[in-house]
């Protein structure tokens, strides 16, 4: 009998794809999606830990019978990757209620695991804060690129070291961290000392004005053509009218367009070793949850991006891992 699969049947794995939650079971995989349902660094409300339940319902929705299309490009995206069942979900990391250290711990373990076993993570949080965790796994060194639209940069101190406004202190500090680029910078709640001090550092601070005006091209050009980069995307990059399911919006963001041009220009430009989705918060959402649906399409575009790349192709069909 052939299955219908509406969007509200069956277990909610990303794309419908296997779960894997143990190393044993990533055989044949090159992609592996990690959930860190962890919003313990988040300042104002809580919610975000039920982002990856929700972003992954979401990615029910997209028909699995043949290639992801746009119509609009006539591009087809995941076609080898869904058909060939290359794409695991990893599960969730096993949050530690109350302790943050233990669970960051856990969380880089999580993601080093499958770095190991040859997978390219796509993390779905979670607040902000654990990109600091993820990043940590790898020894690569890679230049890190966070669309965002505040700088996560806050100083550590005894009281606080692991909240989502700290995650980028502790990167740039990392000898794996080549170097720091911020997309989409705004809002009056950022720091003039901490601008200052990552651009004197070397690092780049791209507010809004320059966004729109370097365009996709003139951001993933900001970088030598084929560095080594990690991906960071912080839902609130976008326009807050377009993500009602996020604590932290602001106004005078990036349209989705916007957004997924950059991306795409990236990932034609440069090698992606992974990438995380984060701050989507679905009991802020709407009652459609159009804020997850967003986070589910950007991921799935992402992705999709990456995967039509040659260097992905030719690895993927080798059967490597792409070098």
């Amino acid at each position: 009998m052939k299955p219908i699969d509406r969007p509200y049947c069956g277990i909610p794995s990303y794309l419908r794809s296997r779960i894997s939650s143990s190393p044993s079971d990533y055989a044949g995989a090159r992609i592996g999606v990690l959930g860190v349902p962890f919003d313990e660094g988040s300042p104002f409300l809580p919610g975000s830990r039920m982002g990856p339940r929700a972003i992954r319902e979401h990615s029910l929705r997209f028909p699995l019978d043949a290639p992801l299309h746009d119509p609009d490009t006539g591009t087809d995206y995941l076609a080898e990757e869904i058909s060939r069942g290359l794409i695991v979900d990893a599960g969730d990391v096993d949050v530690r209620p109350a302790n943050p250290a233990r669970t960051f711990e856990i969380v880089t373990q999580r993601v080093r695991e499958m770095l190991e076993a040859g997978l390219m993570p796509v993390v779905l949080g979670g607040d902000h804060s654990i990109t600091y965790p993820v990043f940590e796994a790898f020894d690569r060194p890679m230049h890190v690129i966070q669309f965002d639209a505040h700088q996560d940069y806050a100083e550590i101190d005894e009281d606080l070291d692991r909240t989502n406004s700290h995650a980028f202190r502790h990167i740039v500090s990392m000898p794996t961290c080549l170097s720091l680029t911020q997309i989409g910078i705004r809002g009056l709640r950022t720091s003039r000392r901490h601008v200052e001090e990552l651009r004197g550092s070397g690092h780049r601070v791209v507010c809004m004005s320059e966004t729109r005006r370097l365009g996709a091209d003139g951001i993933a050009a900001l970088l030598p053509e084929g560095s080594d980069v990690y991906v960071t995307i912080d839902v609130d990059a976008l326009d807050m009218s377009l993500v009602p399911g996020c604590v932290s919006g602001e106004p005078d963001g990036m349209t989705f367009p916007q957004l997924m041009g950059a991306l795409r220009a990236i990932a034609e430009r440069h090698r992606v070793r992974g990438f995380d989705f984060v701050e989507v918060n679905p009991p802020l959402d709407v009652g459609t949850g159009a804020t997850a649906y967003l986070g589910a399409l950007v991921v799935t575009g992402f992705l999709g991006f990456i995967c039509n790349q040659p260097y992905w192709a030719e690895a993927r069909d080798a059967q490597g891992v792409p070098a």
